[in-house]
Order: C-alpha cells, then structure tokens, then sequence
C-alpha cells in the first residue's frame, strides 16, 4: 500500500485505498445508507463465508444491490468483485435493480394457466402499467411472473410479499392492488 492510500478514520472501504473512481455511483445514496452498507461489511469482515449473509443483510437495508454497492462490498471484505458478482448474479433471489416494496408473483404453471392465470396477469399489466420484470416508478410494485408456486390445488394463485392469493379471480384484482401500499 503506498502513502497516497493512507485512509480515514472509521470509513472501511476507504481504508483500502479506494479510489473515488471506485466508488463512482455511490452518490445515489445517502450518507445513512452508506453507513448501514458499512456498519454490515465489518460486521462480517474476516469471516469465511460471510459473502452471501452480508450481501442478504445490504440488501434487505437498501433493498438492491447494484454494481456500486458490491465494490464497496468486495473492497470491504477484501474479496474479488467479480466473486461479489458471480454472487449477485447466480442467486435469484438477489437484484441489481431497484424493487418495489411489494413483489406480486403470478403464477403461470399449468394448472393456475388454465384458471386463468394468462388474463389474471394482463389485468396486473394494465392495471399497473407494468410489465412483467418492472417496478413502478413510485416503487410500489414490481411484477413478476413464476412457473409453478408449488399450490396448483389453489389455481390460479397471484403471490404478493408473503400473501397467497388462492382461486383468483379477474374481478378481485383491484381490491387486491388496493390493499397494498
């Protein structure tokens, strides 16, 4: 490390030697935020096998993690970013992209297909103005679309956060929407 890396106080990431040419991007959050990203790095700093809890706590505090976020984890936690990454990038349930804080899931497997599921989805996309795999502007929602919930016996199932909708019908969906903010 040369004398030009010598960092601040307090700050992990900065205390590799980061560069602001790094950490570009990072503006998008506040400072809170930044903080939050922090105070989880060096909770899990030095521990084997650390990478995936860590970038489960970030994103449960920032509700994304973008490439930005996930250089501030790899120079935190001393790991290679393209490690960080593959990480992000091979489980699903992880996302580079801005959710909504509520995530509906429309069940298209066969036998929620043949219930309806097909119309049931293009109610969401023009009720919402979304398609599936986007997130509305305000973050309310973001629609997604799954091949089997596993609950076929309910047809057609719409899932939305931890809420199972069972037998679904197209005159539902308003209320549904409603009762979600």
């Amino acid at each position: 490390m040369s004398v030009n890396q010598i960092k601040k106080e307090g700050d992990p990431v900065s205390q590799r030697g980061a560069s602001q040419q790094d950490l570009a991007g990072v503006e998008e959050f506040t400072a809170e935020q930044l903080a939050k990203v922090d105070a989880i790095v060096a909770k899990y700093k030095g521990k084997p096998g650390s990478l995936i809890p860590a970038l489960e706590d970030i994103q449960e505090a920032i509700g994304f993690l973008p490439k930005e976020l996930q250089k501030r984890v790899a120079l935190g936690l001393r790991v290679p970013l393209s490690e960080v990454y593959g990480v992000v990038t091979f489980y699903h349930f992880f996302t580079m992209v801005p959710r909504g804080r509520n995530i509906i899931r429309v069940c298209l497997g066969t036998a929620c297909y043949v219930g309806g599921g097909a119309q049931i989805l293009d109610l969401m996309v023009g009720n919402l103005k979304l398609q599936p795999g986007a997130t509305s502007p305000d973050r309310r929602f973001t629609l997604e679309t799954v091949r089997c919930l596993g609950c076929c016996g309910l047809a057609p199932v719409v899932v939305i956060n931890e809420d199972t909708h069972r037998q679904v019908k197209v005159g539902r969906i308003t209320k549904i929407l409603e009762s979600y903010e």
